[in-house]
């Protein structure tokens, strides 16, 4: 990753009529970047990245992509875009190397390398056996591992995929976070919306959060989990003997926690890493026997959800 700005958007703003889609949303995206754009369904994620490939125009406020516009500057900018939509379009009545061979053309690959190139991405993911058969006749899956491959068939320097491993098989959607990762190392961008929390912690070097059309968290997941600390927990395993003392002091030093009946192993809300060595020592000093500890750092699962209920609790 570089310093390099690939993406810009400043005030970013749709409206359809009386929905506002997307809010002064502002971020920057840098080259190499993994960038994560995550939200509920209906959050402006769709909007965003039509915004930005220049298929709709925003009602105020302004993006740049490769330093170009994409209303005045849409041919140019997409040359240098794939794009895997939530519901990939291909047409059923061409086999899977027919529409390769169409939309490599319309990117203007060199017509003395589309055929290595087909050949190239549909081994890869996968579906070379099935390379002349009908569209209408793929999986689910295979439809999508063939969608990904149009999208990278002029090689792009910038990909925004949406939902890129759904409707793979575990086997599939491996290949696929490898292929992202890979990319990313190799100096291309990817604009990565997704519903999967830990993919996206895998992956992404920074993720937005987006909520009913603004953006409510931006950074790294190790930035945003200091947001959420209280989603931090802790789990102790003490003697049998002293979990009436172990709670006792919990509930003296206000935290919650939970305990399975007939367990030893104490499950505490709220205990960051920094918080941790003086709770040991507390329970140490207070005669507990500790015979494990076990923090549990909060994930991009926790740090969504505890954003989406605090904002929930706004509305």
């Amino acid at each position: 990753m570089t310093d390099q700005v690939v993406i810009s958007a400043e005030g970013l703003t749709k409206h359809f009529d009386e929905i506002q889609a997307v809010q002064e949303v502002s971020f920057q995206v840098k080259k190499g970047e993994v960038f994560g754009f995550l939200g509920h369904n209906g959050a402006g994620k769709t909007t965003t990245v039509r915004l930005l490939n220049g298929l709709l125009k925003p009602t105020r406020g302004s993006c740049k992509v490769w330093g170009l516009s994409p209303i005045h500057d849409g041919p140019a900018l997409r040359s240098m875009t794939g794009v895997l939509p939530e519901t990939p379009s291909l047409e059923e009545r061409l086999t899977g190397r027919e529409n390769l061979a169409y939309y490599a053309d319309l990117y203007g690959v060199r017509e003395q390398d589309i055929d290595a190139r087909i050949r190239q991405l549909m081994e890869q993911f996968g579906i070379l056996d099935r390379a002349d058969d009908l569209v209408k006749e793929y999986s689910k899956g295979m439809i999508q591992r063939l969608a990904l491959a149009r999208a990278l068939l002029h090689t792009p320097p910038l990909l925004f995929l949406d939902e890129p491993t759904s409707g793979l098989d575990p086997v599939s959607s491996r290949q696929v976070r490898t292929l992202i990762t890979q990319l990313s190392q190799e100096g291309h961008t990817v604009f990565l919306c997704t519903h999967n929390l830990r993919e996206a912690q895998q992956l992404c070097h920074r993720v937005a959060v987006l909520y009913q059309g603004r953006l409510v968290a931006l950074g790294t997941p190790e930035e945003l989990s200091e947001r959420v600390q209280h989603q931090a927990r802790l789990e102790v395993e003490v003697e049998q003997s002293d979990q009436a003392k172990t709670a006792s002091l919990l509930g003296a030093k206000g935290y919650d926690y939970m305990i399975e009946e007939g367990g030893s192993t104490f499950d505490i809300r709220g205990v960051g890493r920094t918080s941790t060595p003086s709770l040991v020592k507390d329970l140490t000093a207070d005669g507990v026997n500790i015979y494990k500890v076990s923090p549990q750092e909060p994930d991009l699962e926790d740090i969504y959800f505890a954003l989406h209920e605090t904002l929930e609790e706004k509305v």
